[in-house]
């Protein structure tokens, strides 16, 4: 199976080929583009040509500030994160490239390209502090989608990260429970006995949602990981867990797509084999219905 990337690829060529290039030669530019989740970003210069403000639009920030996302964008990014961001916008990032002059660029370019996912590992980073702590934390909601959200709780021994998704079609609901009873076969295998525990509910959230207002939805359901201080020791292990998980929505409905895709090519292709036969059984016409032609070219039947 495919894995998403967590940076947005679009970005990170775009800053690589900008800073690449010498501050004189800098030309105005105004980018929009759109990433998962329906967070946009600009890129844009405005009072000079050598300055870059890079913003981002996200519908769940004003929740992920109180889990402390401003803390951990300014550990990230330091003097470029501004205290008021764009108007329309949650965070703005403001780049002299003046001052990068000279510098390797290529850290800060893939940590711009990471910018959405810095910002939704605020939660996450809350949760793994509380447990080493042993302390246990509220429920954390990031609502990063209509009708969907992210339930992030920190325990004692463990990290519970919740996810609700809607799935629009009967098959989709299908399609899910098949790759999701895969994520709970493929924990019996030796090799990966020590991955995070998935549990899957169809319209009935787990117990540590019992007390909140869900929707009720026939098409909605919840995926639950269970992560252990194993899965997210700190340094690259935490961090790669915390990129994984972010996107396992978006993972999960992409290849519920790509399997629609190929379960239809496989039946227009069965399609076209049965026409091929049928094509071929066609039985001749019997002898008094058959044309015949004469020299001149005229036709009758007998």
């Amino acid at each position: 199976m495919i894995l998403l990337e967590e940076r947005n690829r679009i970005l990170e060529e775009t800053f690589r080929e900008r800073f690449s290039r010498p501050v004189e030669e800098a030309e105005r530019i105004f980018l929009t583009l759109h990433d998962f989740d329906g967070v946009s970003y600009l890129v844009e210069t405005k009072e000079s040509k050598s300055i870059v403000l890079f913003s981002m639009s996200m519908k769940c920030y004003p929740e992920l500030r109180q889990y402390g996302a401003d803390n951990v964008l300014v550990r990230e990014y330091g003097s470029l994160f501004q205290a008021t961001p764009e108007p329309g916008f949650e965070v703005t990032l403001r780049i002299d490239e003046v001052a990068l002059a000279g510098q390797d660029t290529e850290e800060l370019v893939k940590k711009l390209a990471l910018l959405k996912r810095n910002a939704l590992a605020a939660p996450f980073e809350a949760a793994f502090y509380a447990q080493s702590q042993g302390q246990q934390t509220n429920i954390m909601t990031v609502n990063y989608r209509d009708q969907e959200a992210i339930y992030v709780m920190g325990f004692p021994d463990r990290v519970t990260v919740i996810f609700s998704t809607v799935f629009n079609e009967e098959a989709d609901q299908i399609f899910g429970r098949v790759f999701l009873q895969e994520f709970v076969d493929a924990r019996r295998q030796p090799a990966i006995q020590n991955a995070p525990q998935v549990l899957y509910s169809a319209r009935e959230p787990p117990l540590e949602l019992r007390g909140l207002r869900l929707s009720d939805a026939e098409n909605i359901g919840y995926v639950t990981f269970v992560l252990f201080p194993r899965h997210f020791t700190p340094g690259p292990i935490r961090e790669e867990t915390i990129s994984r998980i972010q996107l396992f929505r978006d993972y999960l409905h992409y290849h519920i797509k790509a399997s629609k895709a190929y379960m239809h090519s496989r039946m227009r292709a069965r399609v076209e084999s049965f026409l091929k036969v049928l094509n071929r059984a066609k039985p001749e016409k019997p002898e008094d219905q058959k044309e015949k032609k004469t020299i001149a070219g005229k036709t009758f039947k007998r």
